[in-house]
């Protein structure tokens, strides 16, 4: 039997508020995975994620002004990421620590991720990756691991902040312009199956058929709310496609690099 308590495995969190809500993990954490409370309350945030009824949990919580909660020690298996896969892997509980960053999220008005908040996930995601080996294209999004469930932490978390402290892979968006072919739900194109190709050799559980079906456009729109997130329309175009060809060559050449996705 596993105890309640722990202590806190950084110094940047604040307060532990144990949650029941876990278990056994299958695999070592080699992933993190961001999330949205999605909550107007924090407090009832929290709340949801420590009752037993709910059957959900995270690792953290990172309050608006920066204060850290634990719920869950990173040895057990928090409950968070749900029905998701990333690179052929389904059980992403067992392989992930799991961040709530408190925002009310898109169906509350979405407000901005204020500094103070972004500092705070930096500060709590440095300290994770000196515990553990986790590569810079494993850092993601609960979008990236689920885009047909969900959207969080959504286009208006900065990446590009994260990556800039070492934490995560980034690389400059390629301008949107008027120039060559888009492609929308139903088209069918050689170069909807190159899309699709590359972002399976990414990560994202998409088949590369040719045709831009739901599962695609949900896993475009995916990977523009992290990695794109001027346009988020699930449209496949050049500024996109090009963003994805110099991610995955920044991942091919990053020392930290999982290359788990590669084709």
């Amino acid at each position: 039997m596993v105890s309640s308590q722990f202590r806190p495995e950084s110094s940047v969190v604040a307060e532990v508020r144990p949650s029941p809500n876990h278990g056994e993990r299958n695999a070592s954490p080699d992933m993190i995975v961001l999330h949205y409370t999605g909550m107007p309350s924090d407090e009832d945030a929290i709340s949801h994620l420590c009752n037993p009824a709910t059957e959900v949990s995270a690792h953290y919580v990172v309050l608006q002004d920066g204060y850290i909660v634990q719920l869950v020690a990173e040895a057990r298996r928090a409950w968070h990421a749900g029905a998701s896969s990333w690179a052929g892997e389904s059980d992403i509980n067992s392989r992930s620590i799991g961040i709530e960053i408190a925002n009310p999220g898109h169906d509350h008005g979405y407000p901005a991720f204020p500094k103070r908040q972004v500092a705070a996930v930096t500060a709590l995601c440095r300290s994770i990756l000196s515990r553990h080996r986790i590569a810079a294209d494993r850092v993601l999004a609960h979008s990236d691991i689920a885009p047909s469930r969900k959207r969080d932490p959504g286009e208006k978390f900065p990446w590009k902040a994260l990556a800039d402290s070492g934490i995560g892979l980034w690389v400059k968006p390629t301008p949107m312009t008027q120039a060559g072919p888009v492609f929308t739900l139903g088209d069918s194109n050689p170069a909807i199956a190159e899309t699709q190709a590359l972002l399976a050799s990414f990560g994202y559980a998409v088949t590369a058929s040719g045709h831009l079906d739901g599962a695609t456009r949900d896993a475009v729109a995916a990977f523009q709310r992290h990695f794109r997130p001027q346009r988020v329309d699930g449209n496949i175009d050049e500024s996109t496609l090009a963003t994805l060809k110099d991610l995955i060559a920044a991942r091919d050449a990053h020392p930290s690099a999982s290359k788990r996705g590669s084709a």
